[in-house]
């Protein structure tokens, strides 16, 4: 077998709690010389553990957050396609985003994607873990996310092809890949922890950099997931999860043919238990 050998990109700004686990995750999977972190900004610091991850600033262009996200995807598409140079795939994630192999694979992440064929993107099923404040306490920072929250809303946003084998456009937030389908892998899981807990979410209303560029609303959709998640009874998720994914191989939203949907439905499970120790 041959080893792929594989990159992995971010952009983010005021981000630097989750650049230091983004960097730890990936450097452990990849090795830290084979990310590419990109700074919104000649004012950012750089991570603190960001090792020998490599950290790159870019000039900050103050945009309202749709213009700005397109901006964002057209920039990492362009630095992927000078990457596809060194590398045989390239994986887009944002800073609070971790691909993950479900543990009953028994191999680790690099493994398996050596594997892998792809085409040219594979995604991962989506997973936006939330708090459940009625039984789960504050983030505490200093330990792994999945042991301190057990619940998920399953949502096809989260499903991005961020696993790529040659140049491609990026839609906005990494949604999709433009004028390409999108190919859901059975084993793999995209966790989002951008709604991991409630405290954190509410320190986000005060960052003026965010408020200034219309990300508000965006906010308020995490603080939402956090919503069901307290409200809405649990389903297993060993039994739903593969439904979810055959649900969103199989629904795709009228306005793009080319991304994943759950309907309406609202699934929130409760994470199997060989999740625990992976973030």
């Amino acid at each position: 077998m041959k080893v792929k050998k594989v990159a992995v990109v971010t952009m983010a700004r005021n981000d630097e709690f989750f650049l230091n686990r983004w960097i730890a995750y990936y450097g452990r999977q990849f090795g830290e010389e084979n990310l590419f972190v990109y700074l919104d900004g000649e004012d950012q610091p750089i991570p603190a553990k960001a090792g020998r991850a490599n950290v790159i600033h870019v000039k900050r262009v103050a945009e309202q957050v749709v213009k700005a996200e397109k901006r964002r995807l057209g920039f990492l598409s362009q630095r992927a396609k000078e990457l596809f140079s060194s590398y045989d795939l390239v994986i887009g994630v944002d800073a609070d985003e971790f691909l993950a192999l479900d543990p009953l694979c028994k191999k680790s992440l690099h493994e398996y994607l050596s594997e892998l064929p792809v085409r040219t993107s594979v995604s991962a099923l989506g997973v936006d873990v939330g708090q459940d404040t009625n039984i789960e306490k504050a983030l505490d920072l200093d330990k792994p996310f999945l042991l301190q929250r057990s619940y998920a809303f399953i949502s096809s946003r989260y499903t991005k092809p961020v696993v790529i084998a040659r140049p491609v456009r990026w839609g906005s937030g990494f949604h999709r890949v433009k004028w390409h389908n999108f190919h859901i892998n059975k084993n793999l899981y995209l966790f989002h922890f951008g709604s991991v807990d409630y405290d954190m979410i509410m320190d986000r209303f005060k960052d003026k950099d965010r408020m200034a560029t219309g990300r508000a609303r965006h906010i308020k959709k995490r603080l939402k997931t956090i919503l069901l998640i307290t409200a809405k009874k649990a389903k297993d998720g060993n039994r739903w999860l593969p439904v979810a994914r055959l649900m969103q191989t199989v629904f795709r939203p009228i306005y793009a043919y080319n991304k994943p949907s759950m309907l309406f439905w609202k699934l929130i499970v409760k994470l199997p238990e060989r999740f625990k120790n992976i973030v």
